[in-house]
């Protein structure tokens, strides 16, 4: 895979900064609206990247998603034809990308989730097309 980014926001964006963005908003709305947001910033994925080996199964949109570990550290690529679903993907990545296999397993997922209230807000095909995602970068680490 070339043109591996570091970021996909074009800057560092973590997964503290995406709680505390999201604990600060009132309502689910302002809630949508920001995971909206940051889908915008997610950079539209290569057209050569958008194969179908790269489809994530279980998702209701098309999700693509390329990994490549590079000096230790995994670098994801993310799209999607839906914009709640390239916002969620950008969750995703500030919790996964340029991060070790290790810090990927260590990482508390669950607790991350709760905290961004979330989860019970999505439909059950978007929540199973998260947890696909993640599924597919889990199994990626696992085996490293």
């Amino acid at each position: 895979m070339s043109g591996i980014i570091n970021n996909p926001f074009g800057s560092e964006i973590t997964a503290q900064d995406i709680v505390a963005a999201m604990t600060g908003l009132k309502g689910w709305e302002d809630r949508y609206r920001q995971v909206i947001q940051w889908g915008k910033k997610l950079p539209v994925l290569d057209d050569k990247l958008k194969q179908d080996q790269l489809l994530v199964a279980g998702c209701e949109s098309s999700v693509w998603l390329a990994l490549q570990q590079v000096e230790g550290r995994w670098h994801i690529q993310a799209d999607s034809d839906a914009r709640i679903v390239r916002g969620l993907i950008a969750i995703v990545l500030a919790a996964f990308n340029g991060k070790t296999s290790a810090q990927i397993k260590e990482f508390d997922l669950e607790s991350y989730f709760e905290q961004l209230n979330l989860i019970q807000h999505l439909s059950p095909s978007r929540g199973n097309g998260l947890k696909a995602i993640v599924e597919v970068i889990l199994s990626q680490a696992n085996q490293q």
